[in-house]
């Protein structure tokens, strides 16, 4: 049974076991307890329309009306089951509808059993077995008719099949709309889980490609334990302890909104383009020679998100040229523009050919996202180019 039921519900975590079986247990006793009450529900109306049998004139002797009795508790008691096992139920409550229909002769509503049976088996995606059943059910009325059945017409046999046609329908419909919700919700669940992973990229990686790189340069210099580089080696020391510091913090800002507990929020700003120059100097430190132009009129803050993901696609654009290009100088360019905001990175160093990996491609989401482009490749005079466009304000191209 745990193997079964419990399986649809999320397992404990590790560690927290207790908890966690605790509202496994809880959403099970849920589960069992709305399909129980549904099925006490449709026995009672059933009960009530088949008073008659006890209480009026007899048609039938008790044994029969005790054999009617119990497939009434059978075929509804059988519904609690239904999500549990929709097809075997639903050829039960049919198997045991048909039955009572055969031995009583005062034809109560027990037909209602069938139709919540029948609407489950199509919610829960078997709709080829809902066509069947309820195929079943109509050729079974059908033969009763033409065997003399004074209670079902050819009137109220056509009316029987759009009923039945109508609940398999409404099953589906509620199967279709249930499947459309997953998928959604694991798309949603994708793409969240894209973003996360590319922030992380992008705020711890540069980080740690520029220790990386300013590690290996000040073990060099003081390896040579020449005095004019001492001071070098120092500096770069200092570098490596500044971009530690900072992608821890950038780190526990990223983790602290993820885990979304009640500690306090970082004071520190979104970063942005007013931290280009603390970019640009990372680089530097790592021996790059940079120069950087800004044209155009700022006119007016920009959008946060405009500005973080500009920020985000000069440093991985920075920190590729620190990591793959073996360059030795790069050139930003910054073009501030009434309707949107022009970012390049060129570089002088080794073009690789494609395909490249997952920085350019977060790069190029950073800007779809915002309705812009962003394009890579090697530059027209040798090197390394990237280029990105983002408008100042959301188009309706952007999501």
């Amino acid at each position: 049974m745990r193997g079964g039921l419990l399986a649809q519900f999320p397992a404990p975590l590790e560690g927290g076991s207790g908890g966690a079986d605790v509202r496994v247990r809880r959403g099970l006793f849920a589960y069992l307890k709305g399909d129980v009450v549904l099925a006490g529900v449709v026995f009672l109306v059933v009960a009530v329309g088949s008073l008659r049998s006890v209480v009026g004139e007899r048609t039938e002797s008790w044994g029969v009306t005790g054999l009617g009795w119990g497939l009434i508790v059978l075929t509804c008691g059988a519904l609690a089951l239904r999500r549990r096992w929709p097809v075997g139920v639903g050829v039960f409550v049919w198997a045991g509808s048909g039955a009572y229909y055969l031995v009583s002769t005062y034809d109560g509503p027990l037909m209602a059993a069938f139709a919540v049976a029948l609407y489950s088996v199509a919610a829960q995606g078997r709709l080829l077995a809902a066509v069947a059943l309820g195929a079943l059910a109509v050729v079974g009325t059908g033969i009763g008719t033409l065997a003399g059945n004074r209670t079902v017409n050819g009137v109220a046999l056509f009316m029987l099949t759009g009923w039945l046609v109508g609940t398999v329908a409404l099953g589906w419909a509620r199967h279709t709309r249930l499947a459309f919700a997953r998928e959604a919700e694991q798309r949603a669940a994708t793409e969240e889980r894209l973003r996360i992973a590319r922030e992380l990229h992008d705020v711890v990686g540069h980080h740690l490609s520029l220790i990386h790189v300013q590690a290996a340069a000040a073990l060099r210099r003081i390896q040579k334990r020449s005095e004019s580089s001492s001071g070098s080696g120092e500096e770069a020391l200092g570098a490596i302890k500044e971009s530690s510091r900072e992608a821890l913090r950038e780190l526990r800002a990223t983790l602290g909104v993820l885990r979304q507990v009640d500690e306090a929020a970082p004071t520190a700003p979104p970063a942005g383009l007013d931290r280009l120059g603390d970019l640009v100097a990372g680089a530097r430190l790592a021996g790059l020679e940079v120069m950087t132009y800004e044209t155009g009129s700022v006119d007016g803050p920009l959008p946060t998100e405009v500005d973080l993901a500009a920020y985000r696609i000069l440093q991985e654009s920075l920190t590729n040229v620190t990591r793959h290009a073996r360059a030795t100088s790069v050139t930003v360019r910054v073009e501030y523009a009434p309707d949107r905001l022009v970012l390049e990175v060129a570089d002088d160093g080794r073009a690789a050919p494609g395909p490249y990996g997952s920085g350019i491609v977060g790069m190029r989401e950073r800007a779809r996202a915002l309705g812009g482009e962003l394009t890579a490749g090697p530059g027209p005079g040798g090197g390394f180019a990237v280029r990105a466009r983002i408008p100042r304000t959301q188009t309706d191209g952007a999501p």
